[in-house]
């Protein structure tokens, strides 16, 4: 475990509400978990969103040019504008002043100032975006991946997101022996398209890996699996999905509550359960989700990022750091690949 002092690159800009959400979420991190924060984007922007009782001198901005907007394509537009905030926030990562760097912009530009800026893991073709969601299981979690960082996928990417995905459940989430599972229509194994098929015989074949077959949409949550594999597009709308129907389950549970004293009454006695309810379904609570397999700790928000989002990213990419995350993730993945050798 680390000691010494975290330091993260926020990229300010990113995000619907950036970049006074942004720097509200940063600042939240920097109080409570001890972490430096390194404000990257418009400093007048910046500032004008500080708070009346933080000072210029309390708070560490790194002025950038220019942003990548959502409707650009994401690796013309990171060559074209290469003072973006994105990019100077993958440079301070790259230049050792930043142990890891967080986002809520365009996710795409963030994977591709990554590998640009950061390089692959040695052995990763494409990196992948892991997201944690809920289970049936209360004290279990499982791991999708990829949820949005590669919309067309080939077997072998599927193979090694398995890989990569089992690393982190196993190092991050504490999943001794991680039951990894494909994302398909059916759990035979001839169900889905060619690449499903065939995906299906790689991850088989693979005795690295503890591969217990498909997985069907209503099997993503019940707790059986620890990490379940899919392409970027496929995972990038069970991932909205997802994080709708909690925010549904809140609201629906916020209008039964009964009104007046005695809703204020039952309200008091149950807000331990709701809280814990709350922590379980809500996306806020997680933040953000790692990008597997490039050369450092980027962490990728929502674009709708609001301030708790964005502390909770940042807390994720601390433990990250203070977990020796990217080390164990590459040691594991060389040892793996050494030995299916």
């Amino acid at each position: 475990m680390r000691s010494t002092c975290v330091r993260i690159a926020i990229d300010a800009m990113g995000g619907d509400r950036a970049p006074a959400e942004i720097v509200a979420g940063a600042l939240r991190a920097k109080e409570e978990l001890g972490v430096e924060v390194l404000l990257v984007g418009d400093p007048q922007k910046i500032e004008a969103s500080l708070p009346p009782n933080v000072s210029l001198s309390q708070v560490e901005i790194v002025p950038a040019e220019d942003t990548i907007s959502m409707d650009e394509e994401a690796l013309s537009g990171i060559r074209r504008k290469p003072k973006a905030s994105i990019n100077v926030a993958m440079n301070l990562v790259k230049q050792g002043k930043a142990e890891a760097v967080f986002s809520a912009g365009h996710s795409g530009a963030a994977m591709a100032a990554a590998l640009l800026r950061l390089g692959r893991l040695p052995g990763i073709d494409r990196p992948a975006i892991g997201a944690v969601f809920p289970t049936m299981i209360a004290s279990k979690q499982v791991l999708v991946l990829d949820v949005g960082a590669n919309v067309d996928c080939r077997p072998k990417f599927l193979e090694q997101f398995a890989i990569l995905g089992s690393a982190y459940s196993q190092y991050v989430l504490g999943v001794p022996e991680p039951k990894v599972g494909l994302l398909n229509i059916g759990e035979e194994e001839s169900k889905g398209n060619d690449a499903a098929v065939r995906t299906y015989q790689m991850l088989q074949s693979n005795a690295q890996i503890a591969f217990i077959g498909n997985a069907e949409g209503r099997d993503v949550l019940s707790g059986d699996f620890d990490v379940i594999v899919c392409d970027g597009f496929v995972g990038n709308v069970l991932l909205k999905f997802a994080e709708a129907v909690g925010n549904i389950v809140l609201q629906i549970i916020k209008e039964e509550l009964p009104q007046g004293l005695r809703g204020q009454v039952g309200t008091a006695i149950l807000k331990p359960n709701l809280k814990k309810i709350k922590q379980r379904i809500d996306h806020a609570e997680h933040g953000g989700a790692l990008l597997l397999g490039v050369d450092g700790i980027c962490i990728i928000g929502h674009g709708s990022s609001q301030a708790p989002s964005v502390f909770n990213a940042i807390r994720l990419a601390k433990e990250a750091v203070d977990n020796q995350v990217l080390q164990r993730i590459q040691s594991q993945y060389q040892s793996l690949q050494h030995e299916s050798g």
